[in-house]
């Protein structure tokens, strides 16, 4: 049996995109939605990307915006985004139709910082980069790694896992579709914009 999954990430507090890529995904027949973290950040509209997400039935995890908002609300009467946040984990690992699947913000085993930067500037895989993460994920045992963070968009074969980040709703203009037991990942376009492969490159490659 096949199964769809609907992948978006890095919402950054911005229910517009969010609402449409559910959309997307309930005419596409997703069976499953996953949010690879960072809710909070850049955005207003915390509040309300949290409700459609939450409302969606998406399993979520944590990312590093989301623990920062927590850091800032310290001591501030607690409202139901604090909740929300305070209940996700760093690290989500689950089988769906005999495959592995693995969901980090940033990178394994539960990196919110340390991201995989595999594109250049211009979208192009960064033949460095790819031979770091194959060497680093050569030992890893799942099949797919779902990751967020450096608001660059891919699907690539690193090791012997598929590493997928379906971008920044929010900044890149994307979300995507896996489909299980084959793998086939498809990115979908938001907003009727553009999808932006990179975001922001020089900042992630300094910052993390």
């Amino acid at each position: 049996m096949t199964q769809k999954i609907g992948l978006i990430s890095d919402v950054h507090a911005t229910p517009s995109p969010v609402k449409e890529a559910l959309s997307i995904f309930r005419k596409q027949g997703v069976d499953r939605i996953f949010c690879a973290g960072d809710f909070a950040g850049y955005g207003e509209g915390l509040g309300r990307s949290i409700e459609l997400l939450d409302e969606s039935g998406c399993q979520s995890i944590s990312g590093n915006h989301d623990i920062w908002y927590l850091e800032r609300q310290a001591g501030d009467k607690e409202t139901g985004s604090d909740r929300f946040l305070s209940n996700l984990s760093r690290v989500l690992k689950l089988t769906i139709e005999g495959i592995k699947l693995y969901f980090v913000h940033a990178s394994p085993p539960q990196s919110m910082m340390k991201g995989i930067h595999l594109l250049d500037e211009t979208g192009h895989v960064m033949l460095d980069q790819k031979k770091f993460w194959d060497d680093y994920l050569k030992d890893f045992e799942f099949d797919v790694l779902v990751v967020g963070h450096t608001h660059q968009v891919f699907a690539e074969k690193l090791g012997n896992t598929l590493v997928i980040n379906p971008g920044s709703t929010k900044f890149n203009h994307t979300c995507a579709i896996l489909s299980l037991p084959d793998m086939n990942c498809r990115v979908v376009p938001l907003s009727g914009k553009t999808p932006l492969s990179v975001w922001n490159w020089g900042i992630f490659r300094t910052n993390g």
